[in-house]
């Protein structure tokens, strides 16, 4: 099977990305945060966004098929993070205001470098944060991979839009807020 350079350099950095060893916020170690700027990617432009499918954080099978025709946010998370515990709450806030916009939000459970991240521990986490979306254990990071072909995450946490034709519309990379992730839907919507 053939497998592409490009395509081999792109989930090597990725790997690092997600895995990665720093970030410039406090003293947090561990993983690379974006820098919150957002791609908006233009109707005419969008590609097919992956199939995303695995155990939920409740031991059930969750897959973005589920959820066909709906525009699906995927946020991209660790427990052991600190800027994706301060977006935690920003999450929570967009998801109930785009709850009857036919929106679906989806969390992909991640690892840190030094294995920190377990079931027992994100299920605690998206508890206290009052995540009430599904989130993918993907602790191996297969489920983040499948963005290599479109638009990579450059670290953790990030967020995709993806369109209710099942297109990816836009990345935020980073931690981002409630009030720009629900204007970031609404022009994704108006666009599809």
């Amino acid at each position: 099977m053939r497998f592409p350079v490009r395509r081999l350099v792109v989930a090597a950095a990725l790997l690092v990305a997600v895995a990665g060893c720093s970030t410039a916020e406090g003293g947090d170690t561990g993983f690379i945060s974006g820098d919150g700027s957002i791609t908006r990617v233009d109707a005419a432009d969008r590609e097919d966004a992956p199939t995303l499918e695995g155990e939920s954080l409740e031991g059930k099978q969750v897959s973005t098929d589920d959820f066909a025709d709906k525009t699906i946010v995927v946020n991209v998370w660790g427990q052991w993070c600190g800027p994706c515990r301060k977006e935690a709450p920003e999450l929570v806030e967009a998801a109930d205001e785009l709850e009857s916009k036919n929106v679906q939000f989806l969390g992909l459970a991640t690892k840190s470098q030094a294995g920190e991240g377990a079931p027992s521990q994100d299920v605690q986490f998206a508890k206290q944060a009052g995540f009430e979306f599904p989130t993918i254990q993907d602790y191996d990071g297969e489920q983040v991979l499948r963005f290599v072909d479109s638009m990579p995450a450059p670290g953790v946490p990030t967020t995709w839009v993806i369109d209710d034709q099942g297109r990816v519309a836009a990345q935020v990379r980073g931690e981002t807020t409630a009030s720009t992730l629900i204007g970031l839907v609404e022009d994704v919507q108006a666009d599809s």
